[in-house]
């Protein structure tokens, strides 16, 4: 065993817009959902905006593990001869990170957010989740299909919520299912196809994002108030990394500009002569070192 060192960076960009401006199941212990269905908290839309971001990563970037999908031919046609990785250690070319999981951690907990009416879907597909990372609200559908004429077994692992392990053969019904509450990651594994994996973010509120090819992401809708950002990154070991960063934003429409706070720094009218149609683009940057262990 060698012992390297990675580093990673979250960098944060606030971007605020004014509206008004332009089949077996496992033993685990659960409380029983709710069937009072929950009445939305109001919240004033010309007041909302954007929190826009990045996330780096700093360091050797790991090297990639070949998926070897032999024990199962269909698996192995799926993908046509081309090589597959493990997605889970992936560093995008521009140096950032990809299925990193954002999210509003703390502070939105005064709203009141019934579950959405559309079912997010899960598919297996080439023998993997698609999507790997994602996220989902308390009580909102889990519709899980197949595209692969193989079967397969979806096998969510939680700590707070019911854990279930379900075949789901050839020609199958669709699965589907809810999470009660609210929890930070979920993986989930095939235990046909043991390379697969995937990652669940359930939350309470529907401001979440996971980053992308470019490791941008983008949390809409956010009322202002103060905050705590948690991000998740499974890069660096199972378990998986997570960071925190506390912000605050605040704007003030019946000013001449907008006024925002981002981590204690307040900037007022004549700080910038933007005009109120404007947005403010502000930096926030953390690292975060792990040793970890590589073969």
């Amino acid at each position: 065993m060698t012992k390297h060192r990675i580093v990673w960076t979250f960098a944060v960009i606030a971007a605020f817009f004014l509206a008004g401006c332009g089949k077996k199941e496992t033993e685990t212990t659960e409380q029983p959902a709710t069937t009072t269905e929950q009445q939305a908290t109001p919240i004033d839309q010309s007041t909302v905006g954007e929190l826009t971001g990045k996330v780096g990563f700093q360091g050797d970037k790991p090297k990639l593990s070949v998926i070897h999908m032999d024990q199962d031919p269909v698996c192995v046609e799926k993908h046509q001869g081309q090589t597959v990785h493990v997605e889970d250690g992936e560093v995008n070319a521009n140096g950032t990170l990809p299925n990193v999981f954002v999210y509003v951690k703390e502070g939105a907990d005064k709203y009141t957010f019934p579950a959405p009416t559309e079912p997010l879907t899960l598919d297996q597909n080439g023998c993997a989740y698609k999507p790997h990372v994602f996220g989902i609200m308390v009580g909102q559908d889990l519709h899980i299909v197949s595209s692969d004429p193989t079967t397969h077994n979806i096998h969510p692992m939680p700590k707070d919520n019911r854990e279930w392990n379900e075949s789901q053969p050839p020609g199958a019904a669709p699965l589907d299912k809810k999470f009660t509450r609210q929890e930070v990651m979920i993986p989930v594994k095939c235990n046909q196809h043991p390379w697969m994996r995937a990652y669940i973010g359930v939350t309470k509120n529907p401001f979440y994002a996971v980053t992308g090819s470019d490791g941008t992401f983008t949390i809409k809708g956010l009322p202002p108030g103060d905050y705590t950002i948690g991000a998740w990154t499974a890069i660096g070991g199972g378990n998986g990394q997570t960071q925190d960063q506390k912000v605050a934003f605040w704007f003030f429409p019946h000013l001449p500009h907008a006024t925002y706070h981002l981590g204690g720094a307040k900037h007022g009218p004549g700080d910038s002569g933007r005009d109120r149609a404007d947005h403010a683009d502000l930096g926030l940057h953390f690292r975060r070192e792990s040793v970890v262990d590589a073969a």
